[in-house]
Formats: structure tokens, sequence, C-alpha cells
């Protein structure tokens, strides 16, 4: 992670690395019910695949598939509403999707606790420490019942295995973006350790103006104005003027 400051405010950022990411597959509404691109990303060694999964990727790549090649890692599906306009074997990145200010939400794998007891996952606050209750700081409790219904619960907060499970932390924002290295700079903190896979999806299109306040100069008929700069960098068509 990492911090900038927005107007005199900081601002926590966690650095993402978000491709590029390669078309290994497109989907059809006619062949599959429906339209999608399956994105690949990372590598691996060839040698380390099967040869079904290289026989897919293989498509997607324009050198010949051997030994010292290497192919995507990962693989994930990105249903479409309508066909798509890239072909298998073009490159995607991140600016490509996002701009500065969108909203979006991040998937991942949280952090694995392993076999935690409830005080830890559950926060309970644990029996007596006197009266000789010595073996009972840490123990749930009853957990029973009477005779109705006189079983236990089902959801009744008990020790298990924590973490470890699909989390989505949502309205986060893009504060910056870096194509030449491909990665890209999100508020706030977001789910599983260092090096995890990410899925990251655009909840809505932002405001660059709430974020940085970038001022541009526009030139009209002679005449100097001051506009904010839109999402995309576009000065077209802001307030019936061209650039």
């Amino acid at each position: 992670m990492d911090q900038v400051f927005i107007e005199g405010f900081r601002v926590p950022v966690t650095k993402i690395q978000a491709g590029p990411c390669v078309i290994t597959q497109i989907k059809s509404g006619k062949k599959d019910g429906y339209w999608a691109i399956q994105l690949g990303f990372g590598e691996r060694k060839t040698k380390n695949i099967s040869k079904p999964e290289q026989g897919h990727l293989k498509k997607s790549t324009n050198k010949q598939v051997n030994k010292s090649t290497n192919l995507p890692r990962y693989l994930r599906e990105a249903r479409l509403k309508e066909e798509p306009k890239l072909n298998v074997g073009d490159q995607v990145k991140a600016s490509d999707i996002f701009h500065i200010g969108d909203k979006i939400s991040v998937v991942g794998i949280s952090k694995g606790k392993g076999f935690a007891g409830v005080v830890k996952r559950w926060h309970f606050k644990g029996g007596p420490k006197t009266h000789g209750q010595s073996d009972r700081q840490r123990a749930p409790g009853s957990i029973g019942t009477t005779t109705t219904p006189g079983r236990v619960l089902k959801g009744k907060h008990m020790a298990g295995r924590m973490g470890s499970a699909r989390v989505t932390v949502k309205n986060l924002h893009i504060v910056a973006l870096e194509p030449e290295k491909g990665e890209i700079s999100v508020s706030g903190p977001v789910p599983g350790r260092f090096g995890g896979n990410l899925i990251i999806k655009r909840i809505s299109a932002g405001n660059l103006a709430e974020l940085e306040h970038e001022k541009v100069t526009q030139v009209v008929e002679g005449e100097a104005e001051t506009v904010s700069a839109p999402p995309n960098g576009n000065l077209e068509n802001q307030g019936g003027k061209n650039a």
C-alpha cells in the first residue's frame, strides 16, 4: 500500500498490477448462449501445462508453443451484453477500461487464519475469570436449547476455519493509472494477501474533477476559459464548445 495527498487530505491507496491481459477465448451467444471473453493473466512455463490446455491457449499467442514459451497462468471469464469488437490474441490494458475517478469493486480471497476459536472468529467475550473458572476464559459457553426445539440451530457461531473466503469490497475509487507499468492505484485496502489474484469490476464512471480538480485552459473565439477535465481527458462537447 501507499499514500497520496488530494486537496490536503491523505488518502491510503493500494497499487495493483492490472494486466496486460490477453484474450484467450470469445464465447458467442449462438454457440454458448451468452457473450463473454476469457482473459489470461500472468505467465507460466509450457512444461507445467497439460496438452489440452496448451491447445486452447496457443490460439491466443503468435509464438510457436514449445518448452520455452510462457503462456497465461490465470484464466477468468467476463460476461458481455453484446458481441465484442476484439479478437483472440488481442491485449487488454487497464487504461483501456478504467479512468481516474471510476467507482469499482474488488473481489479477492481473504487471508486464511486457520482453525480459530469463537473469541477470535466471532469476538465472543469468553467465560468468567474468577471463582475457579481457570479453563473457561475462551470457551464458547452453552450452545444447547430447552426441550423445544431440543437441538443446536443452524448458523450458530462456533469455532471453525476462519478466512480464506471470497470477499468483495465495494465503492473504491481509481486514484491513479500508470499505463506503461500496467498499474492502478485504488483508494483503500483490498482483500487477500500480497501477490494474490483479484477481480476488478467497474460500478460506475467517476468524475475526474472530484479527485484531482485538474484545470485546463480552453481557448474559444479568442477568449480563455478554465474548465474541468472530464474522466477521459477529452474536451469535446464541454458546454456546447469544442476544443
